[in-house]
């Protein structure tokens, strides 16, 4: 259980959450990363670094280059850690609040 809570800290950072969701789709480089976050090839290398401290995140050297990809399963025991905290039944339903702002007034 404590490695689980040390994941949900790690992604508890924006930036990092982001990269996830980049290598998502596709293994990319430190370079192709900062061009798409915007920030700092260092402040990629960073993030990967703790990510892959983690175990959330592997790499592969490709020639010259280096491409990070998600290490899903370690990313899969994180969802289900979260599915088995979310007891209240809101996976896949609307709250009450989101159901009033839709219905049609009159």
């Amino acid at each position: 259980m404590r490695r689980e809570a040390e994941l949900f800290k790690i992604l508890s950072v924006d930036k990092r959450i982001e990269i996830v969701e980049f290598l998502k789709k596709e293994p990319m480089s430190v370079n192709a990363l900062a061009e798409a976050l915007k920030i700092t090839q260092s402040a990629v290398s960073q993030h990967l670094r703790v990510l892959k401290g983690a175990g959330l995140v592997k790499d592969q050297r490709q020639g010259y280059w280096i491409y990070y990809s998600l290490n899903r399963d370690t990313l899969e025991k994180c969802r289900e850690r979260l599915n088995r905290i979310c007891t209240c039944g809101c996976l896949g339903q609307h709250s009450r609040a989101e159901k009033k702002l839709k219905a049609p007034k009159g």
